[in-house]
Protein backbone atom coordinates (compact mmCIF):
# COMPACT_ATOMS: atom_id res chain seq x y z
CA UNK A 1 0.00 0.00 0.00
CA UNK A 2 1.13 3.52 -0.82
CA UNK A 3 2.44 6.14 1.60
CA UNK A 4 1.59 9.76 0.80
CA UNK A 5 4.27 12.24 1.89
CA UNK A 6 3.33 15.91 2.25
CA UNK A 7 6.26 18.28 2.61
CA UNK A 8 8.37 15.81 0.64
CA UNK A 9 10.89 18.50 -0.37
CA UNK A 10 11.43 19.60 3.24
CA UNK A 11 14.66 18.72 5.01
CA UNK A 12 13.07 15.67 6.66
CA UNK A 13 11.35 14.63 3.44
CA UNK A 14 14.66 14.60 1.59
CA UNK A 15 15.88 11.85 3.89
CA UNK A 16 12.57 10.00 4.24
CA UNK A 17 11.86 9.40 0.54
CA UNK A 18 14.97 7.26 -0.12
CA UNK A 19 14.38 5.37 3.13
CA UNK A 20 10.82 4.51 2.08
CA UNK A 21 11.98 3.47 -1.38
CA UNK A 22 14.76 1.31 0.09
CA UNK A 23 12.17 -0.37 2.32
CA UNK A 24 10.08 -1.25 -0.72
CA UNK A 25 7.23 1.11 0.17
CA UNK A 26 5.37 2.71 -2.77
CA UNK A 27 5.65 6.49 -2.36
CA UNK A 28 3.43 9.30 -3.58
CA UNK A 29 5.12 12.61 -2.83
CA UNK A 30 3.11 15.83 -2.78
CA UNK A 31 4.71 19.10 -3.90
CA UNK A 32 3.41 22.49 -4.98
CA UNK A 33 5.93 22.53 -7.82
CA UNK A 34 7.10 19.96 -10.36
CA UNK A 35 10.07 17.92 -9.16
CA UNK A 36 12.78 15.91 -10.97
CA UNK A 37 12.01 12.23 -11.47
CA UNK A 38 13.12 10.06 -8.58
CA UNK A 39 13.20 6.23 -8.72
CA UNK A 40 10.40 4.70 -6.69
CA UNK A 41 8.62 8.02 -6.12
CA UNK A 42 5.43 9.18 -7.84
CA UNK A 43 5.36 12.99 -7.66
CA UNK A 44 1.98 14.71 -7.43
CA UNK A 45 1.79 18.47 -7.96
CA UNK A 46 -0.77 20.29 -5.86
CA UNK A 47 -1.71 21.88 -2.56
CA UNK A 48 -2.64 19.43 0.17
CA UNK A 49 -5.55 21.67 1.20
CA UNK A 50 -7.17 20.84 -2.15
CA UNK A 51 -6.05 17.20 -2.19
CA UNK A 52 -8.59 14.78 -3.62
CA UNK A 53 -9.55 11.74 -1.59
CA UNK A 54 -7.43 8.79 -2.81
CA UNK A 55 -9.33 6.16 -4.79
CA UNK A 56 -7.79 3.43 -2.67
CA UNK A 57 -7.01 3.86 1.05
CA UNK A 58 -3.36 4.63 1.74
CA UNK A 59 -1.09 2.75 4.10
CA UNK A 60 -0.17 6.04 5.72
CA UNK A 61 -0.12 9.79 5.33
CA UNK A 62 3.13 11.42 6.44
CA UNK A 63 3.21 15.17 6.78
CA UNK A 64 5.83 17.81 7.48
CA UNK A 65 3.34 20.49 6.45
CA UNK A 66 1.36 22.69 8.91
CA UNK A 67 -0.67 20.62 11.36
CA UNK A 68 -3.81 22.71 11.12
CA UNK A 69 -4.05 22.07 7.38
CA UNK A 70 -4.20 18.30 7.80
CA UNK A 71 -6.66 18.47 10.70
CA UNK A 72 -8.95 20.64 8.58
CA UNK A 73 -8.61 18.27 5.61
CA UNK A 74 -9.43 15.23 7.71
CA UNK A 75 -12.46 17.04 9.13
CA UNK A 76 -13.97 17.04 5.62
CA UNK A 77 -13.63 13.27 5.20
CA UNK A 78 -16.41 10.78 5.88
CA UNK A 79 -14.18 7.70 5.74
CA UNK A 80 -10.54 7.17 6.61
CA UNK A 81 -8.26 8.02 3.64
CA UNK A 82 -5.39 6.07 5.24
CA UNK A 83 -4.77 3.55 8.00
CA UNK A 84 -2.55 6.00 9.88
CA UNK A 85 -1.20 9.53 9.83
CA UNK A 86 2.22 10.58 11.12
CA UNK A 87 3.06 14.27 11.45
CA UNK A 88 5.68 16.58 12.89
CA UNK A 89 4.87 19.37 15.30
CA UNK A 90 7.55 21.16 17.34
CA UNK A 91 8.99 21.23 20.84
CA UNK A 92 8.11 24.93 20.73
CA UNK A 93 4.66 23.90 21.90
CA UNK A 94 6.32 23.27 25.28
CA UNK A 95 9.41 25.47 25.33
CA UNK A 96 7.67 28.70 24.26
CA UNK A 97 4.61 28.37 26.49
CA UNK A 98 5.86 31.02 28.90
CA UNK A 99 7.01 33.46 26.23
CA UNK A 100 6.03 37.12 26.60
CA UNK A 101 6.27 37.64 22.82
CA UNK A 102 2.81 37.81 21.14
CA UNK A 103 4.04 36.06 17.98
CA UNK A 104 5.45 33.17 20.00
CA UNK A 105 2.27 32.91 22.07
CA UNK A 106 0.34 32.71 18.80
CA UNK A 107 2.66 29.94 17.56
CA UNK A 108 2.11 27.88 20.71
CA UNK A 109 -1.67 28.28 20.41
CA UNK A 110 -1.54 27.28 16.73
CA UNK A 111 0.50 24.16 17.49
CA UNK A 112 -1.77 23.16 20.36
CA UNK A 113 -4.91 23.53 18.26
CA UNK A 114 -3.28 21.71 15.36
CA UNK A 115 -2.20 18.73 17.47
CA UNK A 116 -5.56 18.44 19.21
CA UNK A 117 -7.62 18.77 16.03
CA UNK A 118 -5.51 16.24 14.13
CA UNK A 119 -5.83 13.66 16.92
CA UNK A 120 -9.57 14.32 17.22
CA UNK A 121 -10.23 13.91 13.50
CA UNK A 122 -8.01 10.83 13.20
CA UNK A 123 -9.82 9.21 16.13
CA UNK A 124 -13.19 10.03 14.54
CA UNK A 125 -12.14 8.31 11.33
CA UNK A 126 -10.59 5.32 13.09
CA UNK A 127 -7.05 6.19 11.96
CA UNK A 128 -3.91 5.63 13.97
CA UNK A 129 -1.99 8.84 14.58
CA UNK A 130 1.50 9.74 15.78
CA UNK A 131 2.84 13.23 16.44
CA UNK A 132 6.59 13.87 16.62
CA UNK A 133 7.87 16.98 18.39
CA UNK A 134 11.45 17.64 17.22
CA UNK A 135 13.90 20.07 18.76
CA UNK A 136 16.20 22.18 16.56
CA UNK A 137 16.33 20.36 13.19
CA UNK A 138 19.41 20.41 10.93
CA UNK A 139 21.12 18.23 8.35
CA UNK A 140 20.01 19.15 4.83
CA UNK A 141 21.31 22.70 4.59
CA UNK A 142 17.82 24.18 4.25
CA UNK A 143 16.87 24.86 7.88
CA UNK A 144 16.04 28.41 8.90
CA UNK A 145 18.01 28.42 12.13
CA UNK A 146 21.67 27.39 11.86
CA UNK A 147 22.23 27.24 8.09
CA UNK A 148 21.49 30.97 7.51
CA UNK A 149 24.03 31.84 10.21
CA UNK A 150 26.62 29.65 8.47
CA UNK A 151 25.83 31.19 5.08
CA UNK A 152 26.26 34.70 6.49
CA UNK A 153 29.55 33.75 8.15
CA UNK A 154 30.86 32.31 4.88
CA UNK A 155 30.15 35.66 3.21
CA UNK A 156 31.41 37.96 5.96
CA UNK A 157 34.16 35.70 7.37
CA UNK A 158 32.85 36.45 10.88
CA UNK A 159 30.95 33.93 13.02
CA UNK A 160 29.08 35.19 16.11
CA UNK A 161 29.14 32.88 19.15
CA UNK A 162 26.74 33.85 21.97
CA UNK A 163 28.27 33.20 25.38
CA UNK A 164 25.13 31.53 26.75
CA UNK A 165 24.75 28.23 28.52
CA UNK A 166 21.18 27.01 28.17
CA UNK A 167 21.20 23.43 26.89
CA UNK A 168 20.29 22.61 23.29
CA UNK A 169 19.71 19.26 21.59
CA UNK A 170 19.88 19.65 17.79
CA UNK A 171 18.39 16.67 15.94
CA UNK A 172 19.43 15.50 12.49
CA UNK A 173 16.60 15.40 9.94
CA UNK A 174 17.54 11.85 8.98
CA UNK A 175 16.95 10.66 12.55
CA UNK A 176 13.44 12.07 12.35
CA UNK A 177 13.02 10.28 9.01
CA UNK A 178 14.05 7.03 10.71
CA UNK A 179 11.42 7.58 13.40
CA UNK A 180 8.76 8.27 10.77
CA UNK A 181 9.65 5.08 8.88
CA UNK A 182 9.45 3.04 12.07
CA UNK A 183 6.01 4.52 12.80
CA UNK A 184 4.87 3.71 9.26
CA UNK A 185 6.03 0.10 9.55
CA UNK A 186 4.78 -0.60 13.08
CA UNK A 187 1.97 0.24 15.48
CA UNK A 188 3.87 0.81 18.73
CA UNK A 189 3.63 4.61 18.48
CA UNK A 190 -0.08 4.76 17.63
CA UNK A 191 -1.85 7.47 19.59
CA UNK A 192 1.44 8.86 20.89
CA UNK A 193 2.95 12.35 20.93
CA UNK A 194 6.70 11.77 21.08
CA UNK A 195 9.55 14.17 21.74
CA UNK A 196 12.63 13.75 19.54
CA UNK A 197 15.92 15.50 20.15
CA UNK A 198 19.47 14.78 19.13
CA UNK A 199 21.69 12.26 20.87
CA UNK A 200 23.70 14.94 22.64
CA UNK A 201 22.94 17.95 24.80
CA UNK A 202 25.24 20.95 24.47
CA UNK A 203 25.12 24.38 25.98
CA UNK A 204 24.42 27.17 23.52
CA UNK A 205 28.02 28.31 23.30
CA UNK A 206 29.29 24.76 22.74
CA UNK A 207 26.74 24.19 19.98
CA UNK A 208 27.83 27.35 18.16
CA UNK A 209 31.49 26.41 18.59
CA UNK A 210 30.78 23.05 16.92
CA UNK A 211 28.99 24.81 14.07
CA UNK A 212 31.90 27.24 13.66
CA UNK A 213 34.40 24.39 13.53
CA UNK A 214 32.36 22.69 10.80
CA UNK A 215 31.93 25.61 8.38
CA UNK A 216 34.81 24.66 6.10
CA UNK A 217 35.74 28.30 5.48
CA UNK A 218 38.16 30.39 7.53
CA UNK A 219 36.04 32.68 9.72
CA UNK A 220 36.78 34.79 12.76
CA UNK A 221 34.84 33.75 15.88
CA UNK A 222 33.14 36.75 17.49
CA UNK A 223 32.16 35.95 21.07
CA UNK A 224 29.10 37.85 22.32
CA UNK A 225 28.94 38.26 26.11
CA UNK A 226 25.70 38.55 28.03
CA UNK A 227 25.78 42.35 28.01
CA UNK A 228 25.91 42.45 24.21
CA UNK A 229 23.04 39.99 23.98
CA UNK A 230 20.88 42.05 26.34
CA UNK A 231 21.63 45.16 24.29
CA UNK A 232 20.56 43.29 21.17
CA UNK A 233 17.27 42.31 22.81
CA UNK A 234 16.67 45.90 23.92
CA UNK A 235 17.22 47.36 20.46
CA UNK A 236 15.79 44.63 18.19
CA UNK A 237 12.25 43.61 19.24
CA UNK A 238 12.22 40.34 17.29
CA UNK A 239 15.38 39.22 19.15
CA UNK A 240 13.80 39.53 22.60
CA UNK A 241 12.18 36.09 22.60
CA UNK A 242 15.24 34.17 21.38
CA UNK A 243 17.62 36.08 23.68
CA UNK A 244 15.35 35.50 26.68
CA UNK A 245 15.70 31.72 26.17
CA UNK A 246 19.47 31.56 25.76
CA UNK A 247 19.95 30.46 29.35
CA UNK A 248 16.97 28.08 29.31
CA UNK A 249 17.33 24.36 28.64
CA UNK A 250 15.39 23.55 25.46
CA UNK A 251 15.77 19.79 25.27
CA UNK A 252 13.73 16.67 24.62
CA UNK A 253 13.32 13.36 26.43
CA UNK A 254 13.97 10.53 23.95
CA UNK A 255 13.02 7.73 26.34
CA UNK A 256 9.61 6.99 24.80
CA UNK A 257 10.95 7.46 21.26
CA UNK A 258 13.64 4.82 21.76
CA UNK A 259 11.36 2.43 23.64
CA UNK A 260 8.55 2.54 21.05
CA UNK A 261 10.37 3.10 17.77
CA UNK A 262 13.91 1.90 18.50
CA UNK A 263 15.46 5.15 17.28
CA UNK A 264 18.58 6.52 18.95
CA UNK A 265 19.40 9.92 17.43
CA UNK A 266 23.04 10.72 16.64
CA UNK A 267 25.32 13.18 18.47
CA UNK A 268 25.81 16.65 17.02
CA UNK A 269 28.78 16.30 14.67
CA UNK A 270 28.19 18.62 11.69
CA UNK A 271 30.50 18.77 8.67
CA UNK A 272 30.82 21.43 5.93
CA UNK A 273 28.33 19.46 3.83
CA UNK A 274 25.73 19.75 6.59
CA UNK A 275 25.25 23.42 5.68
CA UNK A 276 25.16 23.06 1.91
CA UNK A 277 27.75 24.20 -0.65
CA UNK A 278 30.29 26.71 0.63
Amino acid sequence: MTVLVSGATSQIGRFLLPRLVAAGVPVRALSRHAQPAQPGVEWQVGDMRALAVPEQPLQAIVSFAPLDAWGDWLAKQAVAPAAKIIVTSSMSVLTKQGSAQPDEQALVALLQRGEQNLATQANRLGMQWTILRPTLVYGAGVDRSLTPIVARARRTRVFPIPMAHGLRQPVHADDIAQAVLAAVQGDAAAGQTLQIGGGERLDYQQMFQRVHASIGTATLPLYLPGMALRLLAATVPRARGPVSRLEQDLVADNTALTALLGVRPRPFAPTPGTWGPG
